[in-house]
């Protein structure tokens, strides 16, 4: 029962980090007030980072930040990495 919820919340904040990349890209695009940088990185930090990797391949947004496209990709080996042992504990 316990790692179904914790499946759930997993699916939840990635599909936020998923959501959160494209609304900064279409902000982006319009020249709108951005998302700061500080809070995608905090929903990355939260287990978002496999969603976050997703949504910034699908839209093409900040994959000309090093920082993005090779720290979230990272980030999010080591999130699975630390799930997998959480599931099979």
């Amino acid at each position: 029962m316990l790692n179904a919820i914790f499946l759930l919340v997993l699916i939840v904040i990635n599909i936020i980090g998923f959501y959160i990349m494209m609304v900064d890209k279409n902000r982006a695009r319009r020249k709108q007030y951005r998302i700061r940088e500080k809070h995608l990185w905090i929903i990355a930090f939260c287990f978002g980072a496999i969603g976050m990797t997703v949504g910034m391949n699908v839209f093409r947004h900040k994959t000309k930040h090093a920082q993005f496209k090779f720290g979230l990709p990272l980030l999010g080996m080591i999130e699975s990495t630390a799930i997998c042992y959480v599931l099979l504990m």
